[in-house]
């Protein structure tokens, strides 16, 4: 389930709230009881590694016609 990220207005406090994407533009009030919340843009961090093209330029998928039809 996702976690959102919300900042109190009136105790500055951030606080994170799951819940369904479907819900994701709802309200939410402060642990403390505020509800005058506004929600923060999270930047996403996603673990893994990605394939680097080769320096002599080949291999890489993507150009004309996405690496699978050119010769």
């Amino acid at each position: 389930m996702p976690r959102y990220e919300y900042r109190c207005r009136t105790c500055d406090d951030t606080f994170e709230v799951d819940r369904p994407m479907a819900r994701s533009s709802d309200p939410a009030d402060c642990p403390a009881g505020h509800d005058d919340t506004v929600k923060l843009l999270s930047a996403v961090a996603v673990g893994g590694t990605s394939a680097q093209p080769s320096p002599g330029g080949g291999g890489g998928g993507g150009g004309c016609c996405g690496g699978g039809c050119c010769g």
